[in-house]
């Protein structure tokens, strides 16, 4: 699964420490899918037992912030948490039944994971921001993170902030030797999209046609915005440009050499290209991945729990 570091403007676990995280979340999936499957091949599941292992922690960073507390209890805690570090960031799948098979149990495992992606891309453990619906359900976000190697670092629809004004981008996707700056142009099963360098594209289907703005206008903005933000920091690493159409056709004969058409019949080989690499994390990667989110744009509120004046240290269990 490809990791999602910015979604939107939400706050994301990323920005935090983004040569960090992306390594842990590694180690995280691996050290799950590899417990979840023994105990499934021992038959040793333990139904809607696995779950977030966050309580500890919290209650840990709540009492240290309340005086009077009891200093014994207090040890007691510190101490647990000391065995079992980084509780807060754990994952593990809550299952109700049994798979039947492994291709199953990995399913459900990586539809798990999911949410725990999304939760990470739009939450800390001191602020949180009102992720929307759709992106539970959003069919691009899934392929990415369900379909592409871990070690790919997504940036999906962020907000950049550009001399205070903020830009909304598309997809940049950073793997470990080059970056894709990618636009999708998708709509009805099978229809032709007419490309040129006009302000308008020709798009056909059902015997009608009608015009659709030309996807290279916003895929050009984007790639240049960052390429001068990482030029700037001497971040050596290609930058690619892409328009998608995974379930139609487009016929642009005269296209800019730089720019990569992968419809129907030439996406499945990049994709395929994309997913067989096999490359690890890069420092250069992670750089890149750095400097762009400490461009992005960020709307978050304080989580209610670490408000001191209304703080009631015997709620930690309704903490998200």
């Amino acid at each position: 699964m490809a990791q999602l570091i910015k979604l939107q403007d939400y706050v994301s676990r990323y920005e935090q420490d983004a040569f960090r995280y992306p390594s842990q979340y590694i180690r995280l999936k691996k050290q799950q899918w590899e417990k979840l499957k023994k105990a499934w091949e021992t038959n040793s599941l333990h139904y809607e037992e696995f779950e977030w292992e966050e309580i500890e922690k919290k209650k840990t960073n709540l009492l240290n912030k309340v005086t009077g507390l009891f200093k014994k209890e207090k040890i007691e805690i510190q101490e647990e948490v000391e065995i079992k570090p980084n509780n807060s960031l754990q994952f593990a799948p809550l299952l109700s039944f049994r798979p039947d098979t492994e291709d199953e149990l990995k399913q459900i495992f990586l539809d798990q994971l999911f949410n725990f992606q999304l939760k990470w891309a739009s939450s800390t453990i001191y602020e949180k921001s009102n992720i929307h619906m759709k992106y539970y359900y959003d069919d691009k976000l899934h392929t990415f993170l369900q379909r592409f190697p871990d070690t790919f670092l997504l940036l999906y629809e962020p907000v950049l902030l550009l001399k205070k004004a903020p830009v909304e981008m598309e997809i940049i996707l950073i793997t470990p030797m080059e970056i894709w700056c990618i636009t999708f142009l998708e709509e009805e099963k099978d229809a032709v999209f007419l490309g040129s360098t006009d302000r308008f594209w020709l798009k056909r289907s059902n015997k009608s046609e009608r015009k659709v703005l030309n996807p290279m206008i916003s895929l050009n903005r984007m790639t240049k915005i960052v390429q001068q933000i990482l030029s700037h920091y001497q971040v050596d690493l290609p930058i690619k440009k892409a328009i998608v159409c995974r379930n139609g056709y487009i016929d642009f004969p005269e296209k800019p050499y730089d720019l990569s058409i992968l419809e129907k019949r030439e996406y499945p080989k990049w994709f395929e290209q994309m997913r067989n690499t096999r490359a690890p994390l890069k420092h250069m990667q992670l750089k890149a991945a750095k400097i762009l989110l400490d461009y992005c744009q960020t709307a978050s509120f304080k989580r209610m729990e670490w408000d001191e004046e209304s703080l009631d240290p015997f709620e930690e269990e309704n903490l998200n």
